[in-house]
């Protein structure tokens, strides 16, 4: 990299932090204030807050969440794959089906563990029998 190929970035982060540090400025000191007896009180779309915040969800809420994490990333990846398609010929192709086949294969142990059957609790799974059927 050259080093007058950086000034035009060095220039445009410096305008941006610029701009920001004038907004926030601007609205601390033009800002209204009001001070009230509900003004610390959280509030959520109209609605006050009844009851205690912190609610334990069952881990399956999570595993969904990482599932769609790791899944989101593989179709990113995927669709990075289609773009350069032509470009990344044969090769791409076998390195794609190699990919995919990986996933496969993790979603196959994952189904065969259980990690994806929500109705199944662990004293049913095959893992915790104990006549082992």
């Amino acid at each position: 990299m050259q080093a007058g190929s950086i000034w035009p970035l060095l220039i445009y982060a410096m305008a941006v932090a610029l701009l920001v540090t004038v907004m926030l400025g601007l609205s601390h000191f033009l800002g209204m204030r009001s001070t009230g007896r509900a003004r610390n009180e959280p509030f959520e779309s109209g609605v006050l807050p009844l009851g205690f915040a912190r609610v334990h969800l069952p881990v399956q809420f999570y595993l969904v969440a990482v599932f769609f994490v790791i899944f989101d990333l593989e179709a990113v990846f995927i669709f990075a794959w289609a773009v350069v398609a032509r470009e990344a010929g044969w090769a791409g192709y076998l390195e794609m089906l190699v990919f995919v086949g990986i996933l496969l294969v993790g979603l196959l142990y994952l189904w065969r563990l259980g990690a994806l059957d929500w109705n199944r609790g662990p004293s049913n799974s095959r893992r915790h029998r104990k006549d082992g059927v």
